[in-house]
C-alpha cells in the first residue's frame, strides 16, 4: 500500500528532508529511481529532450557499473544524477552501518549531493550518519508518487496520479526500471504535454 500524495505527517516527522521546492515558481521536477536500464533509461531521455525538459536521476550503483554508456549519456544531456545506494536496500531492514557502506559505495560512481532512500524508508540514525559522512548532503523524498511501479495500476491511472496531484515545486517520482516501463512509456509524456501546456518548466534538483 502507497500514497500517492505525501501525508503532512511522514513530512512532520521527517523534518529535515526535502518533500517540495518552492510553491512560487511554476516549476516541476521530474525524477527517475532505479537505473540507468537500457531502452528504459533511453526512452526517458529521448523524451525529456522532446519537450527540452531537464530531470533528476537517481541511480542504483550497481546499474551505473553495468551500464556505464547509459550513466555517462544521463550526465552529457545536462541531467543531475542522484545516489539511490549500490543495492537499493530498505533502510528500515538494514543494519546502519551496512546501509551507510553502500551509500558510500554507490557515492563513489555518482559522487552527488543528492540522495534517495530506496522505498523512501530510512531510519533517523540512518539519516544522522549519512549526515556525518556528507554534511551537506540533501536527501530528496517527493510530494507526488506516480504508482508507475504498481503492476496493478493501468498506464492512465499513473497518468492520472501525476495529473492530479501535482502543482508548483512538486517532486514526482517515476522509475526507469523495466517493471515501470509499461505505465511510463504511456504516462512520461502525457505528464510533459499537459504541463506544458500550463507553462510549467522541468528543472534538475
Amino acid at each position: 500500500m502507497y500514497l500517492v500524495k505525501s501525508p503532512l505527517l511522514l513530512k512532520w516527522y521527517y523534518p529535515s528532508l526535502i518533500w517540495n521546492k518552492t510553491r512560487a515558481q511554476r516549476v516541476i521536477y521530474l525524477t527517475f529511481d532505479d537505473g540507468p536500464i537500457p531502452d528504459v533509461t533511453d526512452f526517458v531521455l529521448k523524451t525529456l529532450k522532446s519537450f527540452n525538459a531537464k530531470a533528476t536521476f537517481f541511480c542504483i550503483g550497481d546499474n551505473i557499473q553495468k551500464h556505464p554508456d547509459i550513466f555517462e549519456k544521463l550526465k552529457s544531456e545536462g541531467h543531475q544524477i542522484g545516489n539511490h545506494t549500490f543495492n537499493h536496500l530498505k533502510g528500515w531492514k538494514t543494519e546502519d552501518p551496512v546501509y551507510l557502506q553502500n551509500f558510500r559505495q554507490c557515492q563513489e560512481l555518482t559522487n552527488t549531493h543528492l540522495f534517495r532512500p530506496p522505498y523512501g524508508r530510512i531510519k533517523k540514525s540512518q539519516i544522522s550518519g549519512l549526515r556525518s559522512y556528507f554534511p551537506d548532503l540533501q536527501i530528496i523524498m517527493w510530494d507526488v508518487l506516480s504508482g508507475d511501479f504498481d503492476l496493478k495500476l493501468s498506464p492512465q491511472k499513473c497518468y492520472n496520479n501525476v495529473i492530479k496531484y501535482a502543482t508548483n515545486g512538486s517532486i514526482i517520482v517515476f522509475h526507469d526500471s523495466l517493471k515501470a516501463f509499461d505505465r511510463l512509456k504511456y504516462a512520461l509524456p502525457r505528464v510533459l504535454q499537459y504541463f506544458s501546456e500550463q507553462g510549467y518548466q522541468f528543472k534538475t534538483l
